[in-house]
């Protein structure tokens, strides 16, 4: 994965995309146990174009140009699937800002944190992003008042509470989320 991150950060500093957070599983691995993954998820700020334009060409363009091959939704950089996720809306704009800045075998990156990944779980909604929440929960990684806040500017109250009770959850208050209990 390093040589794949260091693809990544060129990219960056080639203008190609403007920056990127890791996120996903990858991303989830940093604070939970290793999870296994098919891919790498990106999410990026494209370059816009001089006529303001936003389009995929420039990067899709560069990438074959490296010699990397997109294959089943992802491209192949240096071994990886790699997934290109556009940040698209008001909560992946916050999680990109807010993403911290960590070191993966010395190269420098930045991934989403563990509240951004439950928010975008939970956004999602996929089964696979409800373990993933509970994961989250169990591991004590989260800040619950710092997941609460984020829940409440992006209108996700309703998909947290329907998250809490069909898994029978009840979110323990305090500064961290405590092992999730089931309601009596």
């Amino acid at each position: 994965m390093k040589r794949t991150l260091q693809a990544l950060n060129q990219m960056v500093n080639d203008g190609v995309i403007e920056g990127y957070v890791i996120g996903g599983a990858v991303a989830a691995s940093y604070y939970l146990e290793p999870i296994a993954t098919n891919d790498l998820d990106v999410f990026f700020q494209l370059a816009v174009s001089a006529s303001g334009l936003i389009s995929l060409s420039p990067l899709y363009a560069y990438l074959r140009g490296k010699g990397y091959e997109a294959e089943a939704g992802a491209v192949n950089i240096e071994g990886w699937p790699v997934q290109f996720l556009p940040v698209f809306n008001p909560l992946y704009e916050e999680a990109y800002e807010k993403a911290n800045q960590i070191s993966f075998d010395g190269v420098p990156v930045r991934t989403l944190t563990a509240e951004h990944l439950v928010a975008v779980a939970l956004q999602t909604g996929r089964p696979k992003d409800h373990v993933r929440i509970i994961q989250f929960l169990e591991a004590e990684t989260i800040k619950l008042t710092k997941l609460q806040r984020i829940i409440e500017r992006h209108g996700l109250r309703f998909q947290w509470t329907e998250f809490l009770e069909r898994h029978q959850l009840r979110a323990n208050s305090g500064r961290s989320a405590g092992r999730p209990r089931i309601k009596s």
